[in-house]
């Protein structure tokens, strides 16, 4: 029995470790140069990130609005997807740069070039490390990210309560809609169709409740009619909204004006409002599927510069993985220049360095985007297309 749970084990652990060994004994050495550094870089990147992005602003949080210590440790918890996502880019950067320098300052690339290795092969384990954490990057991105922001932010309303006055559903729904209006006389709607006809207003959006609502209504030739109510909410099966507490003021062409109050109110409009209020306030709170139906909706009302955000946003949900792969392909060229030695703060310097000339570029071209400057596509991949082309101009000279 002894010798079959041996023999049991001993199989288990061969079936474990056989894809491992299964890769070349170059890439498994070079694989090996790369993983530490990279274990070390996100572990690094991300305490740093989480100090000055989360951690302050937790302990201010404690001391002000009386925060208990473990929800503060939770909503940490929580926010860790979402600068892990920041990490990752960084790590393959300092990892490949670190890696590739140590073997070049240690002559072991110039070994496997006088053996008759070509630099792509040599770079080949960064660029599929790079490729994996790129994939990495977009699932936690837009799969975690979105729900461990929610599961934050739920946390904190939790623990901080009445005493904390921060954001508590969505605020300031502005919803216009167009179309052709009413003759007032023939009661049938005219042939032009671009007419501003209403313009819905609600102060805030909490628990499907629009409060403090404000209607504009210019459906109907020669009369304007503007509605207030203390909420609303929408019905589904008749397709209208129930304002409560409110009033209807009337003006005509000729300045006669109206004025009804009304306990309860039905009023027949589209549900567009409150599609709209659903929609989270930044985009890092919505995954890909959550932020095309944003786009569907901002392109119902005909919001034009929120069409231009969303679409860029979109395009960023697949670049922003790919700085994994820009940064893998550079780390791993310049690393193995000749002239650059391994030390970690020189590595460390020359990472900050990239990063932060990437990034402005990035942001650049999305503010770019988000003008109208540039088309949202060409606005999220001019950084990634332009840093892999300079990354591919380095490799054919380090080649030569």
């Amino acid at each position: 029995m002894k010798f079959s749970n041996k023999s049991l084990i001993k199989r288990t652990f061969n079936q474990i470790i056989a894809p491992w060994h299964s890769i070349p004994l170059l890439d498994r050495w070079l694989l090996g140069q790369i993983m530490p550094p990279m274990l070390f870089a996100i572990s690094a990147f991300t305490v740093i990130s989480l100090s000055v992005g989360v951690m302050f602003d937790l302990i201010r949080k404690i001391v002000e609005y009386g925060l208990p210590l473990l929800e503060a440790l939770k909503a940490l918890i929580y926010s860790l997807p979402s600068f892990l996502v920041l990490s990752f880019p960084m790590a393959v950067l300092l990892s490949t740069l670190l890696s590739y320098g140590k073997l070049s300052a240690n002559s072991e690339l110039l070994a496997l070039r006088s053996l008759g290795i070509k630099s792509s092969r040599i770079i080949a384990p960064a660029i599929a490390v790079s490729i994996l954490m790129t994939g990495l990057t977009f699932y936690f991105n837009d799969n975690l990210v979105p729900k461990s922001n929610k599961l934050a932010e739920a946390t904190l309303r939790a623990g901080i309560g009445s005493a904390f006055s921060g954001e508590k559903g969505k605020s300031n729904i502005i919803f216009t809609r167009k179309g052709s209006r009413i003759n007032s006389t023939t009661n049938k709607p005219t042939k032009i169709n671009t007419y501003l006809t209403h313009i819905f207003y609600a102060s805030s959006f909490e628990k499907n409740i629009m409060k403090e609502v404000t209607v504009l209504d210019f459906s109907r030739e020669n009369i304007n009619q503007i509605l207030t109510a203390k909420s609303a909410i929408f019905d589904k099966t008749n397709s209208s909204w129930i304002f409560t507490n409110g009033s209807i003021v009337s003006t005509d062409s000729i300045g006669q004006t109206t004025s009804i109050k009304f306990e309860q109110y039905t009023y027949p409009f589209v549900e567009g409002p409150l599609d709209l209020a659903k929609v989270p306030k930044d985009s890092s709170d919505m995954n890909l599927k959550e932020a095309l139906e944003a786009e569907r909706i901002y392109k119902k009302i005909g919001n034009i510069k929120e069409i231009r955000k969303i679409q860029v946003r979109i395009q960023e949900k697949f670049t922003f993985p790919c700085a994994c792969l820009v940064f893998g392909l550079i780390g791993s060229i310049l690393g193995s220049k000749s002239n650059l030695r391994s030390s970690k703060s020189q590595g460390f310097g020359l990472s900050v360095i990239l990063i932060l000339v990437y990034y402005v570029m990035s942001f650049i071209c999305s503010s770019f985007g988000v003008k109208g400057l540039l088309p949202p596509i060409i606005a999220a991949w001019f950084p990634v297309v332009i840093s892999l082309g300079g990354g591919f101009y380095f490799f054919r000279k380090v080649s030569k």
